[in-house]
């Protein structure tokens, strides 16, 4: 335990060493997408691609040796006990910080397939990190701006397409698609902004989980709904790296999804969209509720 160095000198060592195992493990994920840019052959990609998830997974659980060697954060983890590690699922939560991709990463490693998230397109360009998503599949998505799409309302294809390329892929192997139903963080400011009828949440957007569901809903086993609380107050990612995040909650619940959902078509169905919205808000009012109590119940 580093509780005893002050907060900047922990935070700079939190740094230093997970920089030190992203950049061990994407130099062995580099290796593997070589292979699979030059021989990209189903036979090759089907032993190819567990090796190149069980590499991230092995990263993940260095991050979480090294998240619970220099910090002091109390966790309480709830739900997690019926999930399987071979099963697909669609994992949905709450989205207040940076921090939340580690404590997901950090809970649901080993127990449910490697999270694989919708990124924006221009992150493939991230030096080292955008290498490693591309191997492990991730799907970039484009995102066009309104005045865009109602210049050119075929450019909403790019999105599905993308989706239904990397879904496709995804059917092939054990997964986990990880979607943040907000579309970005929670803040106060963006909360007033939009007027949310929620108290602790953002209003979700559906267009991101409807794609995923449409390209391949009804292989996912369930939705698995996660619910994370900072009682102590939303850390930012250098908080954490400096462990001042005292106590990290984190609710998790599977869900059944419709068939409807996954055989319909969203983008034509007026009547279908009305009912998937209507299921995705009583989902966010009972997410809200369960963050609610979690707060309470550690004040």
């Amino acid at each position: 335990m580093l509780g005893f160095l002050p907060p900047f000198v922990r935070g700079a060592l939190s740094f230093l060493v997970l920089a030190v195992n992203t950049l061990f493990w994407c130099l062995l994920l580099f290796a593997l997408a070589l292979v699979k840019f030059c021989l990209p052959f189903e036979g090759v990609l089907k032993r190819l691609d567990p090796l190149i998830n069980a590499t991230a997974s092995a990263w993940t659980k260095c991050n979480s040796l090294w998240m619970r060697f220099a910090h002091r954060t109390d966790w309480s983890v709830e739900g997690v006990q019926s999930l399987r590690y071979n099963d697909w699922y669609l994992v949905n939560c709450n989205h207040q910080s940076w921090v939340d991709i580690f404590v997901l990463q950090d809970a649901l490693n080993g127990r449910i397939p490697v999270l694989k998230f919708f990124l924006k397109a221009e992150l493939i360009y991230v030096p080292v990190i955008g290498l490693a998503w591309w191997a492990l599949d991730f799907p970039f998505m484009k995102r066009h701006s309104r005045a865009a799409l109602r210049k050119n309302p075929d450019l909403r294809n790019d999105d599905r397409d993308a989706a239904r390329k990397a879904c496709a892929k995804f059917a092939k192997v054990p997964t986990s698609v990880m979607n943040f139903v907000e579309g970005t963080r929670f803040t106060a400011e963006k909360h007033q902004t939009q007027a949310s009828p929620y108290q602790h949440l953002l209003k979700p957007k559906a267009g991101a989980m409807a794609m995923a569901l449409n390209a391949m809903g009804a292989q996912f086993h369930s939705l698995v709904d996660a619910t994370i609380a900072y009682p102590d107050g939303i850390p930012s990612f250098w908080q954490y790296l400096c462990g001042q995040s005292p106590r990290v909650m984190l609710h998790v619940q599977q869900l059944d999804i419709p068939l409807e959902f996954c055989t319909g078509d969203y983008e034509n169905d007026r009547a279908l969209r009305k009912s998937f919205h209507r299921w995705l808000d009583d989902i966010w009012k009972q997410k809200d509720a369960t963050l609610q109590d979690m707060l309470q119940r550690a004040a």
